[in-house]
């Protein structure tokens, strides 16, 4: 009998969200993605709007990930020695307060007050400290999230992390799209202003404190390094941040989506918000499939497949002129992007030691932040040297060719299990 209702605990696929804190946690990623989502739509029309410069759309990834970058390795090592809910409650509540500044400074009086030059200025400077509040937002909630479920769910658990991200990723831009076109950036900032205050509340009411596992007994850069050792020395780990980087880098065309909806389709802010919406669309109902069936029976192999379906997407996203085909292109690309982030988070929790996660998390942090933003500046500076869509049509031809480099360097990961995963 007790084999049999452990077997029914194995075979859940909502068993962390059973854990009440765990909920919380979830609740507080939604709220925050949400108004990061909505946030990054409506500053990248805005910036177009004002600019009408396909490079100030790379700048915008540019301003974000340098502090970013900077920051997620003492980030990373502040986390493993911090208590994790009052370094998020700093966090959150600086996002907030850089928030409340946009709110103001994207206003029409502002702008007629002090001009245009001033107000871009300012908006970027804003993006800046957003870089550095994430480059510690990473590391904390990823190791926060290791403390508050048991290590035999983590699987299951970073499915649904990578769900609540994805479900918030599909709500965000639709809203931020709408609301902007209906209503006025105001009323998005009023929207990201709330959420972000919600998920502060999340936070302080609804996860205990807990102590660090990690007392340095080294200087900083003796710890930092110890978490850049351990990420080089495993194998699958690097592989897979290293596909994920370099593939993204290429393939990101969401930068560019504001060109696309505004001169290419010609949908307006409502069709930018559909297209943003689209790809998380694609990724939350992959994930839902990945609940039920986990992709880690072969998961180098299932990560190379889904990167390859990835670069595919962007390529069929770069050709298409039909807005409904262009969406699901997206959603494709979605769904395929949600294969590799569970694959890769999944193998990230079940290989770091408990006193190193901030640490390894800050690593993968680096890597994302590289990929993302410097792969949005990478699209700007693409886009107006080679024409937007031929940059697009690149990028996805280059993450295929990442693929097919890599399945030859790494052929002997491609036939492990899970559990050869946890020896390995």
């Amino acid at each position: 009998m007790g084999d049999l209702k452990s077997e029914a605990i194995k075979t859940d696929p909502y068993i962390a969200m059973r854990f009440p804190e765990f909920r919380s946690y979830i609740a507080m990623r939604f709220l925050f993605t949400f108004a990061y989502q909505v946030q990054a739509v409506v500053i990248g029309w805005h910036i177009y709007q004002l600019t009408k410069d396909p490079l100030s759309l790379g700048l915008i990834g540019l301003a974000e990930a340098i502090p970013s970058i900077m920051v997620t390795l003492y980030g990373g090592y502040i986390a493993d020695k911090s208590d994790k809910k009052k370094l998020l409650i700093w966090i959150i509540g600086s996002m907030l307060c850089c928030s409340a500044v946009l709110t103001v400074v994207t206003t029409d009086h502002v702008l007629s007050l002090i001009g245009q030059t001033p107000v871009i200025i300012i908006i970027y400077v804003m993006i800046f400290f957003i870089g550095i509040t994430r480059g510690f937002y990473s590391p904390t909630a990823f190791a926060l999230m290791a403390q508050i479920i048991p290590k035999e769910h983590y699987a299951n658990s970073s499915t649904w992390n990578s769900g609540s991200w994805q479900t918030a990723s599909i709500m965000g831009p639709a809203v931020g799209g709408l609301l902007y076109a209906f209503s006025g950036i105001t009323a998005c900032f009023v929207v990201i202003v709330t959420f972000l205050a919600l998920a502060l509340g999340c936070i302080i009411f609804f996860v205990k404190n807990y102590p660090a596992y990690f007392v340095p007994k080294e200087n900083i850069f003796k710890s930092l390094s110890e978490g850049i050792q351990f990420v080089f020395k495993s194998r699958m780990i690097l592989g897979a941040l290293s596909l994920d980087m370099f593939s993204v880098f290429f393939g990101g065309a969401v930068a560019l989506m504001p060109i696309f909806a505004h001169d290419i389709l010609k949908v307006g802010a409502e069709g930018l918000g559909f297209m943003r919406a689209a790809p998380a669309l694609g990724a939350v109902i992959t994930m839902f499939i990945l609940a039920k069936y986990p992709p880690m029976n072969k998961p180098w192999r299932n990560l190379l497949l889904a990167v390859a379906g990835f670069g595919i997407s962007i390529i069929c996203f770069g050709l298409s002129r039909n807005f409904y085909l262009t969406l699901l292109c997206l959603f494709f690309e979605g769904a395929f992007d949600s294969v590799s982030v569970i694959i890769r988070s999944t193998i990230l929790q079940i290989l770091t030691p408990e006193e190193m996660r901030g640490r390894v998390s800050a690593v993968n942090g680096i890597f994302i932040n590289s990929s993302n933003e410097i792969g949005a500046f990478e699209s700007g500076a693409t886009a107006r040297l080679m024409g937007t869509i031929p940059s697009v049509i690149f990028g996805g031809s280059m993450t295929i060719m990442i693929v097919i480099f890599t399945y030859f360097k790494t052929k002997r990961l491609v036939p492990l299990s899970l559990k050869q995963i946890n020896s390995h």
